[in-house]
Formats: structure tokens, sequence, C-alpha cells
């Protein structure tokens, strides 16, 4: 039994019950829908994530860098498509055809990525003959080997530079030492597994367009007016966020390891099919919530026999294929969100010189100082699903335990560690594996939000109430340093690095404990506070920027990634040595940038606290409290939901 697995039944059943309790005592019956369709949907999109970086880099065979790009290309639209989709469902579709409709395209995309084609092929070009690279194993288990003539062999870097192929015997078509320059590594890709992965992740933007921005504002329309169980409501429901995303990376990365990529995401296509049944079947608890604002509009003709709805989805199917072509382009994706930014930029500059008083002028100077803030920190977040989840591979030992044990009674141990303690399984299947892939180090994040979460929700209530969670800019500058410490930790304790430059489990712990509780310093943020500060002309905008935002963190983030890259062969790192100081060199950039920004962020609060005009005084407007919940995504509401938080 895999002790991450074990240690997940503990911590949801810990947590979890409390919110199962509470969800069928307390709630509308159609939270229990929303919850775990919303689960099974995080489920799916982090199972996905948490092994996307390896299908890239070892099935694909992308170098660090075009992977890195690839991903941040991904996951950036993944933030934009959902503005269309809540414009769709604010004005025509309802809420809930929007998310159904998202879900069946989020099923189709999970599932193609289950459609792996076959493995790219690396070959060593030398004096005109080739040679096979030969690779087995996903993820940490990667071995690479050099085929000549009909015997494998082992390489890696020379001395002096070039390729040194350990074991092969004198005499024979190649020397044991390739001088730098002296050989050229081919690549052969498979045009099906290629253009099977690009649908896949295009079926999926589009999905989350549709599913992401919708499915949290039917969680606020079950609650009347006024309701005091709607904050709490949405507590519970984004436990299910945090719960999916766990579990997704526990069982997503152990089955993409042990089993096959196909099995990894198309457990990932099981889930959001889940999700989808839950909705469909329901339905009757929702309780008419998330209807078309205007039913009879939507199901008139407009072309031809084509009413408005079927006229959506034809649209967007279609709009897959542009999706699929942009998604390729990582330098049009730039170059869109480039200009997007300067246009932005500019009508804000308008708007704050030709349509503003001082003081909400000062307001949206702040909310652009929380926007900037927030690009900052999601930059080096993000880090988590490409460079973090590399270095976990090639520079961190994975194993908990340093020798073989027992717990009451079951051998408990790496299989390594148990092969040289003398212990068998018992009955020869049953054992603690104390080794965790390297996949599941993405469940940490989920992870220690499940466990904290409580205790931070308390502390902001008890912040709030006497008066000191009023400043959103010390809050975000606390938060960026949290996060660029968590990556000064793992440089600090390089020093520990043993003999395969590999770094201790425990500093990677601590780096995602940290960037937890950055993230859960800003949670109470986010979306809310730009609403609250945002001109009420303009909050549809402001979200637009807000958005924006998230993607060119997600874009930035990806090219980061590709400069902690090293040279691979096969999908596997030449040089460990070389990856480790890559790798921590990146780290060191990111750790100084964000404890500078932050601590700029914190001194910067004291002299412009006073721009929000008492936007966050206890006795004005309050935003709905705000779950920590992973990823930031409370950011995904729909336009229809905006206005109703400005309402209340």
């Amino acid at each position: 039994m895999n002790i991450v697995i074990l240690l997940g039944i503990v911590i949801t059943l810990a947590t979890g019950i409390p919110v199962l309790l509470q969800l069928l005592r307390n709630h509308p019956r159609g939270l229990i829908v929303l919850f775990f369709a919303e689960m099974w949907e995080r489920f799916s999109y982090y199972g996905m994530r948490g092994i996307l970086i390896f299908y890239l880099t070892q099935q694909l065979l992308f170098d660090d860098a075009m992977a890195g790009a690839q991903y941040g290309s991904y996951t950036s639209l993944v933030y934009l498509l959902p503005l269309i989709g809540g414009l769709l469902a604010d004005r025509y579709l309802g809420t809930r055809k929007a998310v159904a409709f998202g879900a069946l395209l989020l099923v189709a995309g999970h599932l193609t990525m289950a459609v792996e084609g076959r493995p790219a092929q690396q070959t060593l070009v030398y004096a005109g003959q080739s040679y096979a690279v030969a690779a087995e194993g996903r993820m940490e288990s990667r071995e690479v080997r050099l085929m000549v003539g009909d015997q494998s062999y082992e390489f890696g870097p020379a001395a002096g530079g070039g390729l040194e192929i350990k074991g092969l015997p004198a005499g024979g078509p190649l020397p044991q030492v390739l001088p730098e320059g002296s050989y050229q590594m081919e690549k052969q890709s498979d045009p099906l597994g290629v253009n099977a992965f690009y649908l896949a992740v295009s079926l999926i933007i589009m999905g989350v367009g549709f599913l992401k921005p919708n499915i949290s504002t039917i969680v606020g329309q079950l609650y009347p007016q006024g309701d005091p169980r709607r904050d709490s409501g949405f507590t519970l429901y984004y436990y299910g966020i945090n719960l999916g995303a766990f579990w997704a990376s526990v069982l997503c990365g152990l089955l993409g390891q042990t089993v096959g990529w196909w099995a990894g995401f198309g457990l990932a296509g099981v889930g959001m099919a889940l999700g989808f049944v839950v909705f469909v079947l329901g339905k009757p608890l929702l309780e008419g919530k998330g209807e078309p604002p205007d039913p009879e509009r939507l199901k008139a003709p407009v072309a031809g026999p084509l009413n408005r709805e079927w006229l959506i989805y034809i649209l967007s199917v279609l709009g897959v294929g542009g999706v699929w072509l942009l998604v390729q382009r990582n330098d049009l994706v730039g170059w869109g969100l480039g200009i997007s930014t300067v246009l932005s930029l500019a009508f804000i500059a308008w708007f704050l010189i030709a349509q503003c008083d001082k003081i909400a002028r000062e307001r949206m100077m702040l909310a652009l100082v929380l926007i900037f803030g927030a690009v900052v920190f999601f930059t080096l977040f993000e880090q988590a699903g490409t460079s973090l989840n590399l270095f976990a591979a090639r520079n961190v030992d994975l194993s908990i335990t340093g020798q073989a044990s027992s717990f009451l009674g079951i051998p408990m141990g790496t299989a390594a560690q148990l092969a040289a303690a003398g212990l068998e399984p018992i009955g020869g299947w049953l054992w603690i594996d104390t080794a965790i892939g390297a996949a599941q180090t993405q469940s940490f994040n989920a992870g220690f939000i499940l466990i904290f979460a409580p205790i931070f929700a308390a502390m902001w209530a008890m912040l709030n109430r006497r008066g000191y969670g009023s400043n959103p800019v010390m809050t975000f500058g606390l938060g960026i340093v949290q996060v660029g410490l968590g990556f000064l930790v793992v440089v600090w304790g390089a020093g520990m690095a043993d003999a395969s430059y590999r770094v201790p489990l425990m500093l990677l712990g601590l780096l995602y404990l940290l960037h937890t509780t950055g993230e859960l310093f800003l949670s109470p943020v986010g979306l809310s506070e730009i609403t609250k500060l945002s001109v009420a002309s303009v909050v549809s905008f402001m979200m637009a920027v807000w958005f924006l935002s998230s993607a060119i963190a997600q874009y930035v983030g990806g090219i980061i990634a590709g400069m902690a890259g090293t040279e691979t062969v096969g999908g596997q790192v030449l040089d460990p040595a070389a990856a480790l100081r890559s790798s921590l060199e990146v780290f060191e950039m990111l750790g100084w940038w964000g404890l500078g920004i932050g601590v700029a962020f914190i001194a910067l609060s004291f002299f412009i606290k006073h721009w929000a005009h008492g936007v966050n005084d206890p006795q004005g407007h309050q935003p709905e409290p705000i779950a920590p919940v992973l990823d930031g995504e409370r950011q995904a509401v729909s336009p229809a939901a905006i206005r109703a938080d400005r309402e209340h």
C-alpha cells in the first residue's frame, strides 16, 4: 500500500466527515450535487496537470524549454476562455446548460489524452550511422540506454564535453567518448500522438471555459438574499475542490507512473465523467437555479432551423479548431497577451484621468497594485506543475524513510530498503511502500490546504473582527514573501544533496508548505477585492483584466520553467549535477525576487492603504468570506456573480 494513499485516507476522514455532516444537515441538497460535480471536475484537471510535464518531456520528447512554454500556453488559455464562457452563460445559456456542455467537452478532452500513440524516438547519429536510444519507465523511474548492435549501454556527459558511453568495448563502431559536435540527436514523432495531444488540450481548454466560471455561480443562487448559510456553503464547496485536487495528484500520478500514461489520463477522464453524471442526475435538486435568462429567446431559430443554443454549441466545437491552432503557437499566445495588456492599461489610464474622481481613482489604482501582486505570486506559485515537478523527479530523494522497518507488524519501506533488510511483504503483497512518486508531490499543496484551511479561516475571521484584516496590500506582500522563501529554503538546503545530486524530500515539503501558507494569505482578498475597488461601470472589465493577469502569470511561469531546464536525452537528464545547478540558479532568482517584491508590498502598504477609502471597513460592505482554496479558484466566476456580489 502506497504511504501517500494511507495518509490521504487519514486526512480525508479527519477533515471530510465534518464537511459531509454539514452538507447533509444544514444546506440545500443542490449543494451536494455541485460539491461532488466540481470535486470530480477538479480531480480531472489536476490529475492531468500533475503528469502533463512528464508526458511532454518523456512521451513527446519536448526539451525542457519547449515543454515549459507549451505548458504555459495551455494553462494561460485555460484562464482566458472562462471569460467568454461566463459571458455566454450570463446572456444566453444560463449556468446549468453551460456547465453541462463544458463537462462533455472535458470528458472528451481527458479521454483523448489517453490516446498515446507511439512514443517519440530519439537516435544518435555518428559518422553516418544511427543508434537508437532505448527508454523504459516514466517520471523518476525513467531509464535510458544507447543501443549499439544488440547491446544497450549507459551514457552520460564526458569530462571535457561531449558524450561518454559507459562499458563500450574498444574497437566497436563507436568510440567510448564522442567529442562535442561530432554527433547529432534526431527525433522521430508519431503524428497521431502529437495531434491527439493538441486536440485533447484544446477540448479541455474550451470545456473549462464553459464550466469553470459558472458552476460556482449556481452555488450562490441556491441561497436567498441574506441567507446566513451562504458563506459556509461556499466554504464547503471549496473543500470539494481541494479534495478533488489532492486525490487527483495521488492517484493519477501513481497510475501514470506504474501503469501507463493512458491510465493516468484515463482516470482523470473517468473522474470528469462521474462529475457530469452527478450534475445531470442532480438537476432536480438545483431547484430550477442556473436556467437560461430568456428561454424563449434561446430556443428561437436564428440560422435556418438552428436556434441560439445549438448555434453556440456548434460554434464552440468549431472554436476548438482555433484553440488547436493557437495552443501550438506559444509566440502567438504571448503576442496576444502582450497586446491585450497594453490596450487594457491604456483604457484604464484614460478612465482614471477622464472618468474618475479622487476616491474612485485611488481605489482603481489600488486594484491595479493588487493585480500586479497576483501576477508575481502566481508566476512563482505555478512553477509547481513544471520546474518543481521536474525537479522532484530529477533531483529529490523521494523516499520518506531511511531504512526498512515495520508498523503494526506490517513491513514498511521502499522496495530496495525491504530487500536490503531481508524483509518480505506479508503474503507476498502486503507492505507499506514509503516511496512517493514525483507527480504525487503535487498533492502537497492541496493536502496542506485541507489541513490548514480551517485554522487560517478562523484567523482571518478574528483579524477582521478586530479590524486588522483590512489592508490587502499588506496581505499580498506577506503572501509573496512566503512564496519567495519557499524557493530559498531549497536553495539554502542544497548542501544536503547526496552523491546522486538529490536533496531531501523534506526541503520540497517545506517549499510547498510555505507556498500554501502564502496562498492562504492571498485567498481572502483576490477577485472580491477587485470587485469592491472597481468603479461599478467597469466591474466586468476589471474582472477581464484579472483573468488576463492570471493568464500572464501562467505564460511567464512556463517560460521561467524552461530556464530551469537542462539537456535531456530520451526524456532523461544527461547530467544530474547540471540539472541541480540549473534548477537552483532559477529557484534562487525567483526566491529573491519574490522576497524583494513582497517586502516592497509590505512597505508600500503603509503609504497607500488609505486608497481603499473605507471599502474594507467592518461597518461597510463586506464580500463573502472566501474559503482558502487551491490555485485561486475563486477567480473563476461569471459577470452575473460579480454583479450579485456588488449588490449585496
